[in-house]
């Protein structure tokens, strides 16, 4: 990974080109008071008043030019208003005018985002684009939660023959051996007994591939506990219940709860947050083989719920199932579970906006206010408890997964319910972490969602 940390740099006075800021409403007020070369430089770029629009202003010298930029609200910058200027200036050093980025630093760092693991090194790639900022503050915020944005994204990127179970746990292991934290994991058959969905899920895999249930523990115990969870499915074939190519095409990203769960992790410790936190990750690979989980099979869960395996590509819930149990094991106040669950939630809201349940009002209403603050976009769906008759079954206490096409969001995570650690708040959130499509700042492929959303919310709790 790149080192980002120059790329937002302090202003201590130093040579840059200016960043002039305009919005809609300003914007013929703005350009009538140009000189009429900065009007022609304008016109012939295109300038409009409309988001991301932007245009090179000559100045007296070859090296005195400026650009000017469409924001939606000069008063109010967000993350993404200054990203595409990182993406296509020049390489060299920019300051806003008259004001500070603000959030538009993680932006800006975000912008300059490329996974470049599996292709030749370009020699010709452009240099960096640095903002300066007087807030030193908010640098260093921005370049942590860059940073672990940048790992986020990289780790979905990679093809699952480089990101299987056994590099989660390497993961895992570096992160807690960074920040003293307690590591442990348990894998392969010794899983069969304690954790009986966790293991029917991935016994399948080949050889270092085995299922793994992965931990870390940090910080005082006499802190509040909270639990961070992260579905691990490095790859999803569906298993027997196969997935048509169509379908698997992009599950290498079906661990994106894990790395979700890696990140919000690393930034509480690295922040040093005053809680006692658990981080697990049920890690596995949903493949086929002679001793692959068959449809009908009945599971032992860690809780002792039996659970009849009524369809084998709805083996998320599962893992999270039995992590959820071990969770609650140590009596957590809040609980976060981050899976890319199911695709009914992408039908219901499409890719952008991310799936939230939560079994409490008041932390629901707190990361609905942290998605809008943060410009993390998230939408609460309901646990509708009558649609738990859909999970039942005939032979055991439920099935995994309900019959027919509706709610499947909502029936997944009340299977998830009834895991959670009694007394918890809970959120679930069901992601997609994905651009089909480049954006500002967020290029195609693997994106952190939800995430500044929910370290918003642990920072307000327990920061102060």
């Amino acid at each position: 990974m790149p080192d980002i940390s120059t790329r937002i740099q302090l202003d201590r006075g130093q040579s840059a080109h200016t960043i002039h800021l305009i919005d809609a409403k300003g914007f013929d007020a703005w350009l009538a008071a140009q000189p009429p070369r900065h009007r022609a430089a304008a016109a012939a770029q295109k300038l409009a008043p409309s988001a991301y629009s932007s245009a090179i202003l000559p100045g007296d010298g070859p090296e005195d030019w400026s650009v000017v930029t469409v924001v939606a609200n000069v008063e109010r910058l967000g993350p993404w208003c200054l990203a595409k200027l990182a993406e296509t200036l020049p390489e060299g050093s920019y300051r806003v005018e008259g004001r500070e980025p603000g959030k538009a630093l993680y932006g800006w760092l975000a912008a300059q985002y490329k996974f470049g693991r599996y292709k030749k090194k370009d020699d010709k790639a452009q240099g960096p684009r640095i903002l300066l900022s007087s807030d030193p503050v908010k640098v260093e915020e921005a370049i942590r939660l860059a940073n672990v944005t940048f790992k986020l994204r990289d780790r979905i990127n990679t093809g699952a023959n480089d990101m299987g179970p056994a590099d989660l746990e390497a993961a895992g292991a570096e992160l807690a051996k960074t920040y003293g934290a307690t590591f442990s994991v348990v894998k392969g058959a010794e899983l069969e007994k304690g954790y009986g969905m966790l293991f029917a899920v991935g016994k399948a895999a080949g050889k270092g591939r085995e299922p793994r249930l992965i931990e870390i523990e940090w910080g005082n115990p006499d802190h509040p506990r909270i639990a961070i969870i992260g579905k691990g499915v490095c790859f999803d074939s569906g298993g027997l219940d196969i997935k048509p190519a169509s379908g698997m095409r992009l599950m290498k990203k079906d661990m994106g709860g894990a790395a979700h769960a890696l990140a919000l992790a690393e930034l509480v410790m690295q922040n040093r947050l005053p809680v006692r936190l658990h981080m697990l990750v049920p890690a596995v690979e949903n493949s086929i083989n002679g001793e692959a989980a068959r449809p009908g099979d009945v599971m032992i869960s860690r809780k002792g719920i039996t659970v009849e395996n009524s369809n084998t590509d709805a083996e998320g819930r599962l893992i999270l199932g039995d992590a959820l149990t071990k969770a609650g094991e140590t009596s957590p106040e809040l609980v976060f579970d981050f899976a890319t669950l199911t695709g009914a939630a992408r039908v219901a809201l499409g890719a952008d906006l991310q799936a939230l349940f939560a079994n409490d009002d008041t932390l629901a209403a707190e990361i609905l206010a942290a998605g809008e603050a943060e410009a993390d976009p998230i939408w609460r769906m309901p646990l509708y408890d009558p649609y738990k008759d859909l999970l039942k079954s005939d032979v055991a206490d439920m099935v995994n997964a309900a019959e027919g096409p509706f709610g499947g969001a909502i029936t997944a995570a009340l299977f998830l319910k009834e895991f959670v650690p009694e007394g918890a708040q809970w959120a679930h959130l069901d992601i997609f972490c994905w651009n089909g499509s480049p954006k500002p700042g967020r290029p195609k492929g693997a994106e952190a969602v939800s995430l500044r959303a929910a370290w918003k919310v642990l920072k307000d709790r327990y920061a102060g």
